[in-house]
């Protein structure tokens, strides 16, 4: 048997093992974050704030981009009577403000994303803190995210990772 196929056995086994150990006394609990955040008050206030910070962010970008456009359409028009030098003066220019624009861009996404963390990490806290709550009173083993399958409460359950980094060594 290769180590790969060793490895997994042994995992399986220690699963398969604690899985009927504890298979009685689980009790799995679900939650959608997603509903939970986009549905509580606080959660629609940040979502209202991040619309408003976005759409002021979306029309100054879209306002450079049509310069940048007329600008484009502009140095077409006339780069048949320009000289060489004026024409690789206009495109060094053109690219400046492209490059400024793109920078522009990356910051305004970065921002949004920055502002968009801030406001919902707090959320997140509340709720995790609320489905610990919740779960302790319902004697709730775990409680996995519903479409993640991500583990948001774990009411005390036994570690064997270095049993398993022990078994496979």
């Amino acid at each position: 048997m290769n180590k790969k196929a060793m490895i997994v056995f042994v995992l399986s086994a220690l699963m398969l093992n604690a899985g009927f150990a504890r298979a009685d006394d689980a009790k799995i609990g679900v939650i959608d974050m997603q509903k939970a955040i986009q549905s509580s008050a606080a959660g629609k206030k940040a979502k209202s704030e991040l619309e408003q910070a976005f759409n002021k962010k979306k029309k100054e970008l879209q306002s450079q981009e049509t310069a940048l456009k007329k600008m484009q359409e502009d140095f077409q028009k006339k780069q048949s009577a320009l000289s060489e030098s004026a024409k690789k003066e206009q495109q060094q220019k053109m690219q400046e403000k492209f490059m400024k624009y793109q920078q522009l861009l990356q910051k305004s996404q970065a921002d949004i994303q920055k502002q968009e963390q801030e406001m919902s990490d707090p959320i997140v806290r509340k709720i995790r803190e609320k489905v610990a709550e919740i779960a302790k009173k319902k004697n709730l083993t775990v409680v996995l995210e519903k479409n993640e399958n991500v583990v948001i409460y774990d009411g005390g359950s036994t570690d064997i990772t270095e049993e398993v980094m022990k078994a496979i060594e």
